[in-house]
């Protein structure tokens, strides 16, 4: 019995370890996760800023950020981020084509609670004359 008691007390105390580890980490909390363009003109490159600030408690760290297509190209904060302070993700989307309508993901990697966070930008491409 004095060993089950010991074994549920290591137990316990590394859950609570654990748990105290999860509220160290980095985090980080967007202004806004989707922007439409509304309608934008065939061939004019368009482009939204998407302003994180790192609300964890450790440095905020972007490994990596992918769009869907080749159409959209991010561009983000390579710095470690520090607690309280902002990032910027970048993301430019080439209106090439005329599309009725369009969603594409921007997807980042990163040391954060949440490790794995998407984006969304979308809009409608119109031939130049119609705008």
């Amino acid at each position: 019995m004095r060993h089950f008691m010991k074994l549920c007390a290591v137990i316990i105390a590394f859950i609570g370890f654990t748990a105290m580890q999860d509220g160290t980490k980095a985090d980080f909390k967007f202004e806004k996760e989707t922007h439409d363009f509304g309608k934008i003109a065939q061939g004019k490159p368009v482009s939204v800023d998407f302003v994180f600030t790192n609300v964890g408690e450790e440095p905020l760290i972007i490994s990596n950020v992918e769009s869907t297509c080749g159409c959209t190209v991010p561009k983000y904060t390579t710095n470690p981020v520090q607690k309280g302070g902002q990032g910027t993700i970048t993301v430019t989307f080439n209106a090439a084509a005329v599309q009725p309508g369009f969603t594409k993901a921007v997807t980042i990697k990163s040391n954060a609670r949440t490790p794995v966070k998407v984006l969304y930008i979308k809009g409608e491409v119109v031939a130049s004359s119609s705008r």
